[in-house]
């Protein structure tokens, strides 16, 4: 009789296993001491991590999502959680959104003995939600380069300042995400961003589009209209190819910034503003002060917090990360089945110069999802002149997964760095206990230390 029990439990057990695992939801189960006993395949494909990998460890230390964990907040407070929004890290630097629900678990005497957390992806949640509102945070910024990783280290603390900053960088390098990135985290994220770009706009019209203008300041002026100062109130002002502006409106962006007070055309009386200023450039306004084509005054006003954004051929490590990143954005987009990129198509985009940056790259990524038919993205998919112009190196071609593109990174950055692991670890951005552990996973030769 009891043998037959134990047949049944176990039975019921594999079937509930069974099920667990085919769900699309994340499980994951964790002991008093808040180690991990149990994770389903959704969980693993998430988290990019075996259970091998998982099981054992700290909550946290699986989720690593900036301190937060919201299974050891229920353990705390004994309260369940539901649908909290975290950003998930994985190893490799990339942040996945993700909403979790967590419960204690009780025996039939109701003492603890455990908890379990469910979780799902909700990246293409969030990427339709940002399309719509244009909601950018720093965890959409992507980059595991020591470049990226410092720069990530110092916005949130520029965040939460009132200063005005400018941003350099050249075309493409995602100078507007940046600024999006800082107004949503500040303390004026309810209040309205405003974006103009001085270089797109003629100079005649400029200034009635910042400062706007009264009824009757000119011929076909027939009713008020609030300038981008006034739209901006309580928010932030985007100034995007500052270097564009002419001299008079130079000096009129000048009195802006040292009196806060502007005057619409046409008005007698001056208006107070209350916004904080983004500028952002892709020309060195040095060189313009030197030749007299930028204000001094102007540009030390502007440059209170400088923020430098390096071109992607200072951080091409970075580059099989936003790879996958935007195969994962048009694979939604066209609705392909492109799994991924292979190897020798992955090393002609790691030898491009890139003049057009991280912009370039999206545009070469969607170029490749209108030509390929599906399964990997191949060498003949990707634009003409990458295929005449590229070297050619004879790789093993290989199915293109985030894991894949992570060993050829780590291998290039070895071999460049002559098999020194401090030095590689230094250039990835990773500490080098890290490296060493992903050079075991991936069997990757330790020549030297």
């Amino acid at each position: 009789m009891t043998d037959n029990l134990n047949f049944e439990k176990e039975s019921l057990v594999k079937k509930l296993m069974t099920i667990i695992d085919s769900i699309s939801d994340g499980v994951l189960a964790v002991d008093v001491d808040l180690r991990v006993t149990y994770i389903n395949k959704a969980a693993e494909q998430i988290l990019e991590r075996s259970k091998d990998e998982v099981i054992g460890r700290l909550c946290w230390d699986v989720f690593q999502s900036y301190g937060n964990c919201p299974m050891r907040d229920t353990f705390n407070t004994g309260k369940a959680i539901i649908n909290k929004y975290i950003c998930l890290i994985h190893t490799d630097g990339m942040r996945i959104p993700i909403s979790v629900s967590t419960a204690m678990l009780k025996d039939e005497h109701g003492n603890v003995i455990g908890g379990v957390e469910t979780f799902r992806d909700l990246t293409q949640v969030e990427t339709l939600r940002k399309e719509l509102e244009s909601k950018y945070t720093f965890s959409d910024m992507i980059g595991r380069s020591k470049l990226m990783q410092d720069l990530f280290g110092l916005l949130p603390t520029i965040a939460k300042s009132e200063s005005t900053v400018l941003i350099e960088g050249e075309s493409g390098t995602g100078k507007e995400l940046v600024a999006r990135a800082i107004h949503n985290s500040s303390p004026r994220q309810q209040k309205p961003m405003i974006v103009v770009n001085s270089g797109a706009i003629p100079d005649t019209l400029l200034e009635s589009e910042l400062f706007g203008y009264k009824a009757g300041a000119f011929t076909d002026a027939k009713k008020d209209k609030p300038g981008r100062f006034a739209l901006a109130k309580g928010g932030t002002l985007f100034l995007d190819e500052i270097g564009e502006l002419s001299a008079s409106l130079q000096v009129k962006l000048l009195r802006v910034l040292q009196n806060q007070i502007y005057e619409p055309l046409g008005s007698v009386k001056s208006e107070k503003t209350d916004v904080r200023i983004i500028a952002a450039t892709n020309k060195n306004l040095v060189e313009l002060m030197e030749a007299g084509q930028f204000r001094q005054d102007l540009y030390y006003r502007l440059n209170v917090i400088e923020i430098r954004l390096p071109p992607l051929r200072e951080r091409e490590t970075d580059i099989p990360l936003l790879v996958d990143h935007f195969i994962g954005k048009f694979k939604h987009i066209f609705g392909k089945d492109i799994s991924g990129i292979t190897r020798p198509a992955l090393n002609i985009l790691m030898n491009h110069h890139y003049p057009g940056n991280v912009r370039e790259l999206e545009n070469i990524i969607e170029h490749a999802f209108v030509i390929c038919p599906g399964g990997v993205i191949r060498p003949e998919y990707l634009p003409t002149f990458l295929q005449n112009g590229s070297r050619s190196i004879p790789l093993i071609e290989v199915n293109g997964s985030l894991e894949q593109i992570e060993i050829l990174t780590i291998n290039a950055a070895l071999e460049r760095n002559n098999w020194r692991r401090k030095e590689t670890a230094m250039e990835l951005g990773i500490n080098p206990s890290t490296l060493y552990r992903k050079m075991k996973k991936y069997k990757l030769p330790c020549k030297t230390d």
